[in-house]
């Protein structure tokens, strides 16, 4: 008997997503969201890989081994294949997964780096089958979708306040663990409450100073919802109804909670509603960088006969510019002028963008002093957001005038890796070559590929972090 003190109105939403969750089962997945699942899980192993030359990266593996007692464990981190503990793998490669902010985006943040590097962690150190693993992620991610929905603030909502993006990030890889390690509805319940227990508070700190520590934002999260289940899996009293008891979680996350979303739609799966990034930058830089780029293949201009690019409407805290240079990883990557111009300067996407060296690159700068906003009033980042919710897309226009004149335009919403301009299995392919060539040689990533793609077929996934020496 799990008793609560508090009038949670009569709701059972918790209860609701514990069964199903718990009760999810392999053969009853469609075919297209397994699929969505392999691919995902490459996506973000190949972003992962990709940030191995970015200094926080080694960072957070030192981290990881701190934390750990030194090596040690059942569970691999992706950068170094140093083995660890699962909680601790959770960390590095959460880290890891949003280092160059490439994973994903969905309707309110990145689930991706909880999701994969708690269930991957767990499912080396559990030995569980190909078959779990999948259950899992798609439990998690369906799970996610519906908690952010719940938890989203009103529409009059001051960004300058703090989103919780990475506060319900936690569910992400709470689910994961929860259903990975075979926890029955009731236990699954427990993990939601831990989870809500182990979640960061609502902060502006790191965009408030656009810290590099924002990609560990990510990483603890990952790790907490492995340390909430491991919790349960050791013995609990009571702590269900976390998402029916009023200040439980929801809200401390809004002041405008709508619990009704927390099952909406369990017939479907939301989880093909996330977005997949097509470049390592800020969710909202995407859209003008693939249209400059496009430009830029199609016309074959020089960026140095460029005279100015304008991009309108512009977004909301994304057209920052410094000319004596950037600071951070995060204040480049959530800036259009930079990533446009860097995009631009070298159009092969990856670590390279983001060297301490380009930063500070005059030329670099130069042409990012000629990337400005236009005159229609800008997209707020709620406002962005309620649009991608809503089934919509906040459009862009870039316009380029030369020096001499000349001028190209280009129009956009739904870029590539937008659920309804999906990359396909092949591109999800080439785009894990291209990043994991940073790392690997092409015969060590066809096996990942192989692996991954058939990953349905392993009875053991304790051997996976094999693949990554």
């Amino acid at each position: 008997m799990s008793r609560t003190y508090f009038d949670g109105g009569g709701t059972n939403y918790t209860k609701l997503l514990s069964e199903y969750s718990a009760n999810l089962k392999y053969d009853k997945i469609p075919a297209e969201v397994i699929e969505r699942a392999k691919l995902m899980t490459l996506h973000t192993l190949g972003v992962s890989l990709a940030a191995a030359p970015v200094e926080l990266s080694g960072s957070a593996v030192r981290v990881g081994l701190a934390m750990n007692g030194g090596p040690g464990g059942a569970a691999t981190s992706w950068l170094g294949g140093h083995k660890m503990s699962a909680a601790n793998a959770a960390f590095v490669n959460g880290t890891l997964a949003d280092m160059l902010d490439w994973e994903d985006c969905s309707w309110f943040g990145h689930p991706s780096a909880g999701t994969f590097p708690a269930a991957l962690a767990l499912a080396e150190e559990l030995k569980k089958d190909g078959r779990s693993y999948l259950e899992a992620v798609v439990a998690a991610l369906e799970i996610y979708m519906r908690v952010g929905l719940a938890t989203q603030p009103a529409p009059d909502f001051n960004h300058n306040k703090g989103w919780g993006l990475t506060s319900w990030q936690i569910y992400a890889s709470a689910a994961a663990a929860a259903k990975i390690m075979g926890f029955d509805a009731a236990r699954t319940n427990q993990a939601y409450g831990m989870a809500a227990l182990f979640c960061t508070i609502s902060s502006n700190l790191t965009q408030g100073t656009m810290s590099n520590s924002y990609h560990y934002e990510h990483g603890m999260p990952a790790m907490a919802g492995v340390l909430g289940a491991y919790c349960v899996r050791e013995g609990l009293d009571n702590l269900e109804g976390a998402f029916d008891s009023p200040y439980a979680f929801i809200e401390k996350m809004t002041d405008a909670p709508q619990r009704e979303l927390l099952d909406k739609d369990l017939d479907k799966f939301l989880m093909m509603r996330i977005l997949i990034k097509h470049w390592p930058a800020n969710m909202w830089v995407q859209t003008p960088t693939e249209i400059i780029l496009d430009l830029l293949a199609r016309h074959k201009f020089k960026p140095e006969e460029v005279a100015e690019i304008i991009v309108d409407p512009p977004t909301q805290f994304r057209m920052h510019y410094y000319p004596e240079g950037f600071s951070s990883l995060m204040e480049a990557q959530f800036s259009m002028p930079y990533v446009m111009a860097a995009a631009m300067l070298d159009p092969s996407p990856g670590p390279n963008w983001y060297t301490r060296e380009k930063m500070s690159d005059p030329r670099l700068l130069a042409l990012a002093a000629k990337i400005k906003p236009g005159s229609s009033p800008e997209h707020t980042l709620k406002g962005s957001f309620d649009l991608f919710i809503a089934g919509d897309y906040p459009e862009k226009t870039v316009t380029v005038t030369m020096k001499d004149g000349s001028r190209y335009v280009g129009l956009l919403d739904r870029h590539k890796g937008h659920p309804d301009n999906m990359l396909s299995a092949a591109e999800f392919q080439d785009l894990f070559r291209h990043n994991a060539r940073v790392l690997l040689k092409a015969d060590r990533a066809e096996r990942i590929i192989d692996y991954v793609m058939n990953i349905e077929k392993q009875s053991d996934l304790s051997g996976f972090g094999e693949l990554l020496k």
